[in-house]
């Protein structure tokens, strides 16, 4: 029963929960903020909203509890969101800084309704035990020796006076004419750097700040580090150099010219680590001004160690580290790169780290919103940056990265823009975000502007004809960006970095010239011995406008086959070396090194376009003609229509034999030596399935398959064009020795069965793809037999119009004789000269010549007789797709490689190659289906 009672309690209390649920809607909060609750409301945590202060208060600074107002003490609170307040007495008008108890202020208020003393006098409320004065005290700090204190920031206590007061004035004052600045203290004397101007230039904005902080320690750094070589003021005025861009002007005192101003005078004090740009006291800033200083820098010494791609992590892995500052010119710790110190983006932590494999290429792009950039970077972290290498003996050593900053500001010198190195200036400290020189008039406002590094890359260059990994000094790239802050909750930035490697192309490409221009040479040539062979071909002598455009055709497809050679021989050439390598040799080519690559592609494709085009037109205007060798067997007895008699006349000759071989011969016109339906799956297969797609990203793995938590490298075009077009010609070179060496041996050969056809059939085949050169399939045998012959196959025909589908009739009542008559004379006609009967017109058969086979073309010019040529290799397929595979493939292939380059989609490139195929294929056997009804007089009813 109990437990039953107790159930019975538990459904009681669903309900009533079930019943206060509120409908969906219900669950919608209004989004309130601490700056909209205004002066006198809170922003209540528990409620995330506002609420009320109650009688004589107001919000506090922070927006989260209400306090007393000025003039008002506390007489209980819970913490700041129920305050009880009551008003002071007339006479004791302050408020302690408690807040709780009433004082007299003999010196005044401040605006919180406190009381205040003077500079150099502390506030004093209380007894030293304790007891609360009914009226508040200003005493001064003894600012005289031996004491020298002075009230502190707060002024809640006397401290000791800082040290270049008691050094100038022997006191914690800083009269005149001595030099008060930054909270510093400067004897007034000849030498002293001159007056700076405390101002940062956003060039990209076209504006110029009075920076607060520049107002506050440029010139006090600048004196402390000239005077006292004060470690902190020096790096701290090297930073406010780097935050104005490292401009250098002779004729500017900004912070780069009150650095130079020092570096210059201070030659005497000696060089760090034997390095003449990195003097005693000062940070390393600039690697000099001296023009050509750069390509020495970066070209004249190689970095003393080797990496591998297949040896130990020591060997893969770079080891960046930096020594980082804040804006007061402590400094913090050293930081290793890895984790991500230098991407603004987030990402994993494999990810992030994936950017120090050697030679893997990494990208990172991100959209950062301006608010989070304040949030996470408030005070601005400045970086040296160094690649630490095994010196050979155990100890560790540093390699100083310079930098290249793309945003270096009035210097008439230099241009870090462009790829010459003679016009850069290599600086060596940077920063990410700078929240802080873009403060105008009050350090503890919001910024103005805000300097964000919003493209950072890290170059690695290979030294050229390396064998052993060997790379120049690392280059670091930043570009920087100036935002107006407006609205820091909608406003973003768009950053990236990148880790790049390189090695001079420029032999590669003086390679790429050579054989472009000797085999284009030698493409002229073959177009040459091509059109020669046409003319010749079509019975002309004459070179006109017509040879020329042939020639022009010609040549089109073989610089194709040429461009072909070229950017399919470079993709296997970058894949095969570039992968398979152990020490590092060769690098590839950046995306900006890949154009004339990509340019060569297009070309191909644009010639091979041309030249498919040509040959589809060539194919489409063949003259065919099918000779039927049957003979009547007999006479029959026919009757005459509309006379009523009969007559005896040669038995018909069945028309079918002619109309099946029609219908053979329409069919191979697009037989193709491969399946191009399974060559566009396999490729895709191999690609996308198996993950060969994968040896087409920038990075040193050859692996086919990537964890998908691990980093994935941009893809490099010439890599994916290597990759692809390798799988399509290795799969077609499959598709072809298969076809020929098993299926069309063992199952089915088109070709060979159309020829044997013909023979059985009694019907040569007779092709004319030029005026005075084509093809004959000899097919006389003496086999076959006929049912009906073509005139009365037509008569029929006839019979079935008057009384059948519309489709039957034809629009000429005369077309069927016409047919018949031309059909049966030029059967006549061509029989009689194959049975040399024309004497005016006889020909001799004879056999080509290699050089003719391989050429092409034939030497011997036919004068007296026509030359027929016996031929066992099926050419007459050179009008048809199966004998020009080469041509139809190398399109594919260009076309799928096109669509594939522009959309980075394999997929997308499979598609819609299958569907290009289709077209044609539908194109050429519609056309072609015409010309056949055309040229052999059948009539394309018949044709299915």
């Amino acid at each position: 029963m109990a437990t039953r009672g107790r159930g019975a309690a538990a459904a009681a209390l669903l309900m009533a929960v079930s019943a206060a649920l509120p409908p969906a809607r219900g669950f919608s909060v209004p989004l309130q903020r601490p700056d909209d609750c205004g002066a006198e409301h809170y922003f209540d945590s528990s409620r995330l909203a506002c609420a009320p202060c109650g009688a004589h208060q107001r919000q506090s600074s922070g927006g989260s509890f209400c306090e007393c107002e000025p003039g008002y003490r506390m007489v209980s609170t819970n913490g700041g969101f129920s305050v009880t307040c009551e008003k002071c007495p007339e006479n004791m008008s302050g408020v302690t800084q408690d807040g709780w108890n009433c004082i007299t202020c003999p010196k005044g208020l401040t605006s919180k309704g406190n009381c205040k003393c003077p500079n150099n006098e502390i506030l004093v409320e209380r007894s030293v035990d304790g007891v609360l004065l009914d009226e508040a005290l200003c005493i001064r700090c003894n600012g005289s020796e031996p004491s020298f204190s002075a009230s502190d920031a707060p002024g809640s206590r006397c401290v000791r006076c800082e040290k270049t007061f008691i050094q100038v004035s022997k006191s914690c004052d800083c009269n005149s004419p001595n030099i008060l600045t930054g909270g510093l203290c400067f004897l007034a004397h000849e030498g002293l750097p001159p007056k700076g101007v405390a101002a940062v230039r956003f060039a990209q904005l076209g504006i110029t700040l009075a920076s607060a902080w520049f107002l506050k320690n440029l010139q006090s750094s600048a004196f402390a580090c000239w005077l006292y070589s004060n470690l902190t003021a020096c790096q701290a005025l090297g930073n406010m150099c780097v935050m104005n861009m490292n401009s250098l002007s002779s004729s500017s005192t900004d912070a780069c010219g009150l650095f130079q101003y020092i570096f210059v005078n201070t030659a005497r004090v000696g060089v760090i680590h034997s390095i003449p740009y990195w003097r005693h006291n000062l940070p390393w800033l600039y690697y000099g001004d001296q023009p050509g200083l750069a390509s020495q820098v970066l070209e004249k010494n190689h970095f003393p160690t080797t990496f591998t791609f297949k040896g130990a992590d020591a060997d893969v892995k770079l080891k960046f580290i930096a020594a980082s500052f804040d804006a007061a010119g402590n400094f913090l710790k050293w930081q290793s790169l890895e984790g991500g110190l230098l991407q603004l983006c987030p990402d994993t932590q494999t990810k992030l780290n994936a950017a120090y494999v050697f030679g893997t290429t990494y990208q990172q792009n991100c959209k950062i919103s301006v608010s989070k950039i304040l949030l996470d970077f408030a005070n601005p972290v400045f970086y040296d940056l160094f690649l630490e290498y095994n010196g050979g003996n155990g100890q560790q050593h540093l390699w100083a990265v310079p930098v290249l900053n793309l945003n270096l500001q009035y210097n008439e010198k230099f241009v870090n823009q462009g790829s010459n190195f003679n016009n850069w200036l290599l600086t060596r400290r940077f920063f990410l975000v700078d929240a802080l020189s873009g403060k105008e008039n009050d350090l503890g406002k919001s910024p103005r502007v805000i300097r964000i590094a919003s493209k950072i890359t890290i170059s690695i260059r290979l030294v050229s004809h390396t064998q052993r990994g060997t790379i120049y000094p690392p280059l670091i790239t930043v570009g920087y960006t100036d935002v107006l802050i407006q609205n820091p909750e909608t406003q973003s930035v768009m950053v990236s970095f990148a880790v790049s490697y390189e090695m001079n192309q420029r032999e590669a490409q003086i390679q790429t010239d050579i054989a472009l221009g000797v085999l284009g040479g030698l493409a002229v040539l073959w177009s040459l011995l091509k059109t020669a062979g046409w003319k010749r071909r079509t019975g002309s002598s004459i070179i006109d406008l017509q040879t020329v455009f042939k020639f022009l055709l010609f040549y089109a497809g073989d610089l194709a086959n040429v461009f072909f050679i070229i950017t399919v021989g470079t993709g296997i050439y970058w894949l095969v070396f570039f992968k398979a390598q152990q020490f590092v040799s060769v690098l590839l080519p950046l995306p900006s090194q890949e154009e004339d690559f990509v340019t060569y592609i297009a070309c191909a494709f644009s010639l091979k376009a041309l030249q498919f085009l040509h040959l589809l037109v060539s194919q489409l205007a063949i003259d065919i003609f099918f000779i039927d060798w049957e003979r009547p067997k007999g006479k029959v007895l026919k009757a005459v229509e509309g006379e009523g008699v009969t007559k005896s006349a040669a038995a018909p000759v069945s028309i079918w034999r002619t109309y099946f071989i029609a219908n053979e011969w329409n069919e191979i016109q697009t037989v193709r030596k491969i399946n191009p339906l399974f060559q566009v799956l396999a490729v895709l297969f191999f690609l996308e399935v198996v993950g060969f797609s994968n040896l087409a990203l920038m990075d040193a793995s050859s692996s086919l398959t990537r964890s998908s938590e691990s980093y994935v490298a941009p893809w490099s075009r010439i890599l994916r064009f290597g990759v692809s077009a390798a799988l399509w010609v290795a799969i077609a070179i499959l598709q072809i020795i298969f076809f020929a060496v098993i299926y069309e041996r063992f199952v089915e050969d088109k070709i060979s069965q159309f020829v044997d056809l013909c023979c059985v059939s009694n019907i040569s085949v007779f092709l004319l793809s030029h005026n005075c050169f084509g093809h004959y399939i000899h097919g006389r045998s003496v086999h076959g037999h006929a049912d009906t012959n073509m005139e009365e196959m037509n008569m029929n025909l006839k019979r079935e119009a008057k009384r059948g589908p519309a489709r039957l009739l034809d629009s000429s009542a005369n077309t069927f004789e016409q047919s018949t008559r031309a059909y049966n004379a030029m059967n006549k006609f061509l029989s009689s000269f194959i049975d040399h009967v024309h004497k005016e017109m006889d020909y001799i058969v004879k056999d080509k010549l290699l050089l003719e086979r391989i050429l092409g073309m034939e030497f011997m010019e036919p004068i007296e007789k026509s030359i027929f040529y016996n031929d066992e290799g099926h050419s007459f397929t050179d009008v048809l797709y199966y004998g020009n595979e080469t041509t139809l493939l190398i399109f594919d292939i260009l076309f799928f490689s096109v669509v594939d380059l522009a959309s980075q989609s394999f997929v997308l490139a499979a598609i819609l190659t299958y569907l290009q195929q289709e077209i044609f294929r539908f194109i050429r056997t519609t056309l072609g289906q015409k010309n056949l009804a055309s040229k052999t007089l059948v009539d394309q009813r018949f044709l299915i």
